[in-house]
């Protein structure tokens, strides 16, 4: 070997070395400071009630969890097009899998439906859909330990820090109170546990203990799961009797204007302005209030949306996820899909592609205040405004569609 392959080697060799003990001096400074952020949290916990011994035996060997922050900012709900969330929300497994649930629980679900009464569907549909019926429970790649989750949120979560905080104190409350170990106490990222994903704070207020036995286990008990979803959904103020809301579809020459989210009307008030059910039936409560909602615009499926649509959205809220739930709910009750279509390639934007809208809009002459990705009244008002005058349909959908018109300077 010369003597040049030999310094090459060593020096490559030497790099290495140096490489990973800066890795694992970096990694040993990360644990240093988690270690004292723990420290300086107990007077926090000590301040609601939290014992010394329960604090120490809840953080033992508890590191940050490095993939946190990344799944905080993947929520598929609020990024996905609602008809791709869908596509995988309300799937024909899910659907089939949700049938025999229902029929294999159909005693507990009575009881559960009669003391609260929340449809039973509803119920299993938000246990599909939190869930897939318990299945994600067993996946250990997704299932993390909730202190983990919680501690990194409140050590290094930015704006989710408040968040991480108060629900870390909560689900600290939880396992000194005995329901669960620290060990078992399992749920997603957020610190959602159990079967229906309740948050800590959700569970001390909503959690039931259906068996009897002196615990509220959401996440052995299939029963204390379902009957503590029915409890927060009927203390969300939902109506026995009432479904969440309907597909409809319009006569020419209606005004899209209308569909703002914030005009009510009676189901009987929007059949007068030529509002009807896709599937042809008449509206069976027709003094209800409902507001009128196009996710897709003008060319997908409309609805309109009733209280317990609301009442779904406390448990989630994102209108794609209540829409999945009330869909997969009609779908396991024998229900068809939705009649009408969606714009597949007209898909909605992102927020940087929502920011680049709102500068064309202002550039067009069409103000939307400020240029923050979010579409609120002023940026729907400019969108209509703007699709009048290129003679577009006027339903204020902000699809890609409109931003390759708008660059075009259309």
């Amino acid at each position: 070997m010369r003597l040049t392959d030999g310094i090459i080697k060593h020096s490559l060799v030497s790099g290495l070395v140096l490489a990973f003990l800066a890795i694992a001096g970096s990694n040993v400074q990360a644990a240093s400071r988690f270690d004292r952020w723990v420290k300086s949290f107990w007077p926090q916990a000590k301040a609601v009630g939290i014992t010394w011994s329960t604090y120490r035996r809840a953080f033992s060997g508890v590191t940050p969890d490095p993939k946190i922050m990344k799944l905080a900012n993947k929520q598929p709900e609020f990024h996905r097009p609602v008809w791709s969330y869908l596509d995988s929300a309300v799937s024909e497994k899910r659907i089939t899998d949700g049938r025999e649930k229902l029929k294999e629980w159909r005693r507990w679900l009575n009881r559960i439906e009669n003391q609260y009464g929340v449809d039973r569907h509803i119920v299993v549909a938000i246990w599909g859909m939190e869930s897939s019926y318990g299945q994600v429970l067993e996946n250990k790649k997704i299932v993390r330990n909730v202190i983990r989750s919680l501690a990194t949120l409140a050590y290094k979560g930015g704006r989710r820090a408040r968040f991480g905080r108060k629900q870390l104190l909560a689900a600290l409350k939880i396992i000194q109170n005995g329901d669960v170990s620290a060990a078992r106490m399992v749920g997603s990222w957020a610190g959602a546990m159990g079967h229906t994903q309740f948050i800590p704070t959700t569970y001390q207020h909503y959690a039931v203990d259906a068996t009897g036995d002196g615990k509220r286990d959401i996440w052995r008990s299939i029963p204390d799961a379902l009957a503590s979803t029915a409890n927060y959904l009927n203390k969300a103020r939902w109506r026995p009797g009432e479904t969440w809301g309907y597909e409809v579809r319009f006569k020419r020459g209606f005004n899209y204007g209308l569909a703002d989210r914030k005009t009510k009307r009676s189901l009987s008030a929007w059949a007068k302005l030529g509002v009807r059910r896709a599937n042809g039936r008449n509206f069976p409560r027709p003094g209800d209030q409902a507001w009128l909602w196009l996710p897709a615009g003008s060319d997908g499926p409309a609805f309109l949306m009733l209280p317990n649509f609301r009442s779904i959205k406390r448990y989630n809220n994102a209108n794609s996820y209540a829409l999945a739930v009330g869909h997969l709910a009609d779908r396991l009750r024998g229900g068809s899909e939705f009649a009408g279509n969606w714009p597949r390639n007209n898909p909605t934007l992102s927020r940087s592609h929502r920011r680049e809208l709102q500068n064309l809009l202002n550039r067009h002459g069409f103000g939307v205040g400020s240029i923050d990705g979010k579409l609120g009244p002023k940026s729907k008002a400019a969108i209509r405004a703007y699709q009048r005058r290129a003679n577009l349909t006027p339903d204020g959908y902000a699809g890609m569609a409109l931003l390759k018109r708008l660059r075009g300077g259309g």
